[in-house]
């Protein structure tokens, strides 16, 4: 994770290293700038002649943006860069002294909020949260599904459903994975009898809607398993892989990546096919796959020329971490595929700062 932080005094200087310091722990990788006159003396690197230019870039680059100093500077800022609450990264602005955390943008999705809290207990600062369903001490479904890799489908009716908690109405939870914990308050468990009219579901399949206005939230735990044979292009995986993920409903974005055996790691359709839609690959020696447990298909001809019987199944699962086929071994003219599920359970009081 990136981040980035500015100053513009000498004492939101000395801050800014020691919100550095903090952030360093948690996990980022943090640049910290400061106004050319301060720079050398405090060890930090001089912010840059173009600063508007130079925070455009960090919208792209970094998760987390800190401005020590006046919120108005901030503001003016990244006013032109704000594009959606779903892609903005988490903006926040300390006062120089330390004494106040105000989560600008991106409270939610982008981790400000919970980014906020941890740095004002680390300050001893007060952090000041404005979100209604924070301050009311209600569910936020767009933080959790940002926090638990879920795909929040609609932000509209996300927003539709923050309001009816806001409000004081219950609203429902449909989910396809087992629970644990304490469901939040005014959040009813789906059943026949009782419907609310507006409520969340957790499944796979975004055409399940189970109430009147319903919040699709698409966990991202689907892999990919791709054997082929050699030279293979790109086109002939999506004639695979394609129609078979549109036959089980699963939406592009639920996948987390494409496994395989590492013969395959130089594969160049196979590497274009993941490269145009973005997912990830892994790739695994015979060995490994050979470990994977379970009752797989089994061929003698893959078997000799890989060293493990089955290449598609073995990956899937052993990249969902032993979970559970949705796909069992499909072929197609030198290709085959098998797609997997992790194994997930929900509770909806885990959250948290962002960590992807």
């Amino acid at each position: 994770m990136q981040a980035v932080v500015y100053s513009f005094s000498r004492r939101g200087a000395e801050l800014s290293k020691h919100i550095r310091d903090i952030l360093v722990d948690l996990g980022y990788q943090v640049r910290t700038e400061t106004l050319r006159k301060f720079a050398a003396e405090l060890g930090l690197a001089p912010m840059q002649p173009d600063h508007h230019g130079a925070c455009a870039q960090a919208f792209l680059d970094c998760q987390l943006i800190v401005f020590v100093g006046a919120t108005g500077i901030a503001v003016r800022t990244i006013a032109p860069l704000l594009k959606s609450k779903a892609t903005d990264p988490a903006v926040l602005s300390l006062d120089e002294r330390g004494s106040f955390v105000i989560p600008l943008v991106a409270g939610h999705i982008g981790g400000a909020n919970e980014a906020a809290r941890v740095l004002a207990a680390s300050l001893g600062a007060q952090a000041c949260i404005t979100t209604a369903t924070d301050v009311n001490g209600l569910f936020a479904i767009d933080e959790w599904a940002a926090r638990n890799r879920m795909i929040l489908d609609s932000l509209s009716a996300a927003k539709d459903f923050a309001a009816a908690l806001v409000q004081g109405n219950e609203v429902g939870l449909y989910t396809e994975y087992p629970l644990q914990g304490t469901l939040p308050r005014q959040i009813k468990l789906w059943n026949r009898e009782q419907v609310p009219a507006i409520g969340m579901a957790v499944a796979l399949n975004k055409e399940i809607h189970p109430f009147s206005e319903t919040v699709n939230l698409l966990p991202r735990i689907v892999h990919l398993g791709i054997g082929c044979r050699q030279g293979i292009s790109l086109e002939a995986i999506e004639a695979l892989v394609l129609p078979q993920l549109a036959e089980l409903k699963l939406d592009h974005r639920t996948i987390v990546r494409i496994a395989s055996v590492d013969l395959k790691m130089h594969e160049q359709g196979l590497l274009a096919f993941a490269e145009k839609y973005h997912w990830p690959t892994i790739f695994y020696t015979a060995a490994e796959l050979q470990a994977v447990q379970g009752e797989f298909t089994a061929s003698k001809f893959v078997q000799s020329v890989i060293g493990v019987s089955n290449v598609c199944e073995r990956a899937a699962v052993c990249s969902s971490g032993q979970g559970e086929l949705l796909l069992p071994k499909t072929s197609l003219n030198g290709v085959t595929l098998a797609v997997a599920r992790e194994k997930i359970t929900l509770d909806l009081n885990k959250t948290g700062l962002r960590n992807e």
